[in-house]
């Protein structure tokens, strides 16, 4: 008789699981509290997979040898605890799909940083014309690729809610970029929770892996001192060289590492990427290339033609020398301090939306020294305006973005720049950040348009 294996949600990684689990001859049944898409639902259908939506049957759920549940879904909800207490195993997609892979992986988590490091860190390997995939939190589904086939290498980006269904998942190269307070409401509201779970994506290495740790954040060192790692360690630092992993010393990258002869020395000029949060970045992919055997020739190259993923410290374009950044993804506190710090005096911020609990006074110091305007867009604007009112001179607000926009270009002059990077969630004003960074850039595009027609 045919194991079961129950998938609670059809979204991306449900999907490429239950299929992946037809393939491979388990009985799959797929449950789904929202509404199943038409296209998912066909896929389903052919693949003779059944499952239900709208609810999710208990009584069938809790029959499973295994269940494979959507990241989104907490592990604190009555049917997950009631299977966990029934000793049902309760995995996430991407442990399910390492079963069936041979392919050597990175594997990429962090609070701030991730999407970007994991699409470099991609590139820079992609750019080695190595057979590499991209999975997890960017791109299809780990498992719904499998089903076409294995790459000798995967580059994937995992979230804390995807690491926290883990048992045998082994990376052979980790990066964990920072730890800050975020999804708190996952974690009991415990910071050390949340921290334990980052740290975890290390649990089954040993010392043949390698761990790409950040040297300068705190959280992780606590982490690290609960929970030890048993594989080798490179770390990276803006404050400090290392005698093993990368440093960025405002103005070249150095890298050394035991398999080097010599430090591999890149000049920050020739990153596409720019900004002190983007070198950490750049520092975790280059040592994950490094290790992988990659020229840094190759590296050089790729850092200089990296396009980053759209939102993210996106650069639109220039209107009268004044140029238009959208960082619509930086939704909380610590990624609106990167942005902040990636840029000189004569900053143009636009901020604002629904607020997740955000301390803003964690802003004062970088606010001071380069915003000189605030454009406060959203239904609810007091509890930033209270916040610096007295710090930036120049306070507006609008429900508008054009209008937003149209300040932006009139609040500036040659050399500044208009960065959206709101610190906050989008649902007032729009349905995600990504509609949020849309309409950014077309009202930028039709600013632009109208000054030169």
């Amino acid at each position: 008789m045919s194991k079961k294996i129950v998938i609670l949600g059809a979204g991306e990684s449900g999907l490429g699981a239950a299929l992946l689990a037809k393939k491979h001859g388990y009985a799959v049944w797929v449950s789904d509290m929202g509404q199943i898409n038409e296209q998912r639902k066909s896929l389903l259908q052919e693949a003779d997979i059944p499952f239900e939506e709208g609810k999710h049957t208990a009584e069938e759920v809790l029959l499973a040898d295994e269940i494979i549940k959507s990241p989104g879904i907490p592990t604190n909800v009555t049917l997950v605890k009631d299977a966990i207490a029934k000793g049902i195993p309760v995995i996430d997609e991407l442990e399910f799909a390492s079963r069936f892979s041979k392919g050597k992986i990175v594997a990429i988590t962090g609070t701030n940083g991730k999407t970007t490091t994991t699409l470099l860190t991609y590139h820079l390997f992609k750019k080695a014309g190595l057979n590499v995939g991209l999975a997890g939190n960017v791109g299809q589904s780990w498992a719904g690729q499998l089903i076409e086939g294995d790459k000798d290498w995967w580059i994937i980006e995992v979230s804390s809610f995807q690491i926290d269904g883990f048992v045998s998942f082994k990376p052979d190269i980790a990066v964990l970029t920072n730890v800050t307070p975020d999804h708190l409401d996952r974690y009991e509201y415990k910071l050390q929770n949340y921290i334990a779970s980052k740290v975890s994506l290390f649990k089954n290495m040993d010392g043949e892996d390698l761990a790409i740790i950040n040297a300068d954040d705190t959280n992780i060192s606590l982490g690290i001192e609960k929970s030890p790692i048993a594989a080798r360690m490179a770390l990276f630092s803006l404050e400090g060289e290392q005698p093993v992993g990368g440093f960025y010393d405002m103005e070249f990258i150095s890298v050394k590492l035991p398999s080097l002869s010599e430090a591999v020395l890149i000049d920050a000029a020739n990153v596409s990427l720019q900004g002190r949060h983007n070198m950490q970045n750049s520092m975790c992919a280059i040592i994950a290339a490094l290790e992988a055997g990659i020229n840094v020739k190759v590296i050089v190259n790729g850092l200089g033609d990296f396009q980053n993923a759209p939102h993210r410290m996106e650069w639109v374009t220039d209107i009268d020398h004044i140029a238009f950044i959208n960082d619509s993804k930086g939704t909380n506190v610590d990624a609106t301090i990167y942005a902040l710090e990636s840029f000189g005096q004569g900053l143009i911020w636009i901020a604002g939306g629904v607020d997740k609990g955000n301390d803003y006074s964690l802003l004062d110091g970088v606010v001071k020294k380069n915003v000189k305007a605030l454009i406060c867009l959203g239904k609810d604007n007091e509890k930033l305006k209270i916040a610096f009112a007295g710090k930036i001179a120049e306070i507006r607000e609008t429900q508008e973005i054009a209008q937003a926009v149209s300040w932006g270009l009139e609040l500036g002059k040659a050399g500044d720049v208009v960065l959206l990077s709101p610190a906050c969630a989008s649902f007032d004003l729009f349905r995600n950040y990504e509609d949020r960074g849309e309409q950014f850039k077309a009202a930028v595009q039709q600013l632009k348009q109208l000054k030169v027609s």
